[in-house]
């Protein structure tokens, strides 16, 4: 049985003085927008018991079904606003066409947009939708192309001077978006996808970022499921669930994952942990990742996501799991 007597590991966002659980929730899936729909109770008592649970970190984003996910997430938080480090995010908006457009969803277009005028409008409707009057960590969502970093910074820092934000983020970024950000302000952290199967910024970002004292959270840990340890190659997918038609969750690369998992059930079994468990504490001792969020849209998903912030691997597991990841991953589709 895993030991729930071992401290949350805890770390700081940055130069922001803010202190979070490395592990966070992450909201996409609650938000329902590509994840087959929401039971909105359900995703609010996932978010409670990840709070009762020690995860101190909350991300989310207006684009999680188009408010839902910020919705649902301030309804959970009643009562509860001063336990956690809630995050959110601008930039990809429906409510201009201002900007370079990105997609549509349905009939409506969603541009990146994140010149002044967006930014001070998001920011109010993102405090309604979570009944908060701050926002602990915002984050810039993806970037803008049509506007200088320059200007996005100043909009964010004077939210900042405001009291309506308290530290500043970007997400999906190249390492020229980064050091444009530095040279423009405080940036604290920036918001990347990694997993053992994307590991890319561990040559593009993680030398800059700590070169400049910017956390790296890292989304997508469990490569949306794929390396859950519940990802059979039997398993169908259905409806507008984004993983029907992406090419990593292939049979084939399935079944080299679970050739995987079961090269590391042992350092699994060792802790009493789950797979994912292991998989989630592995993406935390790598150098350079600060954080990892994580997905969860019932209390079980947001137990078991929040007991990996209690695992302490010893070098020789991470010398094993890192030997079993180069040997199954090295070549997955997609």
């Amino acid at each position: 049985m895993l030991d729930t007597n071992t401290d949350q590991i805890t770390r700081d966002i940055g130069k922001s003085g803010i202190r979070a659980s490395a592990v966070g929730l992450g909201t996409w899936a609650i938000g329902g927008w590509m994840w087959g729909g929401t039971d909105e109770a359900s995703s609010i008592r996932a978010v409670q018991a990840s709070v009762d649970a020690g995860i101190t970190l909350i991300d989310t984003a207006p684009m999680y079904g188009s408010g839902v996910a910020e919705e649902i997430v301030g309804k959970a938080l009643k009562g509860r606003r001063d336990k956690v480090v809630l995050a959110t995010k601008c930039g990809l908006v429906w409510h201009t066409k201002k900007g370079n457009h990105f997609f549509d969803n349905g009939d409506t277009p969603v541009h990146r947009y994140l010149g002044k005028d967006a930014i001070i409008y998001e920011v109010e409707q993102s405090l309604k939708r979570l009944g908060t009057d701050v926002i602990d960590h915002y984050i810039t969502h993806w970037q803008d192309p049509t506007t200088p970093i320059d200007e996005t910074m100043e909009a964010l820092e004077s939210l900042k001077a405001a009291g309506k934000i308290r530290s500043i983020g970007a997400s999906n970024t190249s390492p020229e978006d980064i050091r444009a950000y530095v040279a423009a302000g405080q940036l604290d952290a920036v918001q990347e996808e990694y997993s053992m199967v994307k590991r890319d910024i561990e040559q593009s970002h993680l030398a800059l970022c700590r070169e400049n004292g910017v956390s790296v959270l890292s989304y997508s840990s469990l490569a949306l499921g794929l390396l859950s340890g519940k990802m059979g190659p039997d398993r169908v997918f259905e409806g507008d669930d984004q993983r029907k038609d992406n090419p990593r969750f292939s049979q084939g690369n399935r079944e080299k994952v679970a050739r995987l998992m079961a090269d590391i059930d042992a350092v699994a079994e060792t802790h009493g942990a789950t797979l994912a468990q292991i998989v989630i504490a592995w993406t935390l001792h790598q150098p350079g990742i600060n954080f990892s969020l994580c997905g969860a849209r019932d209390e079980r998903q947001a137990a078991e996501n929040a007991a990996a912030g209690r695992i302490r691997l010893s070098q020789d597991e991470l010398t094993c799991i890192s030997g079993a990841v180069e040997t199954h991953l090295t070549d997955l589709d997609g």
